[in-house]
């Protein structure tokens, strides 16, 4: 429920916003923005590939260990703080 509910519809307007912002700013003309344009894009990608593991195991499917996802759990935060890091810091 809190996928369908709260994830999914929450990714789609972050992505709309975060698009006109983007748009509004003229931050395609910047470096740092591609490369934070990449990891949002993996994100999401990574988004897509969770809600299909997770049909996986509602069917009663499992591929990884607990330990395995405990781990996996920690992409969408080290991702967040890297898109953070390349807005703040502009690197490039």
């Amino acid at each position: 429920k809190l996928r369908h509910i709260i994830i999914t519809p929450s990714m789609i307007l972050v992505w709309l916003f975060g698009l006109a912002l983007a748009f509004n700013i003229g931050a395609f003309a910047e470096p740092w923005f591609h490369a934070k344009f990449a990891v949002v894009l993996l994100l999401s990608a990574y988004h897509g590939w969770i809600v299909g593991y997770g049909r996986k195991l509602a069917k009663g499917e499992r591929r990884y260990s607990g330990r395995t996802l405990r781990m996996m759990n920690e992409i969408p935060g080290i991702a967040v703080a890297i898109v953070v890091i390349l807005v703040v810091v502009r690197p490039f």
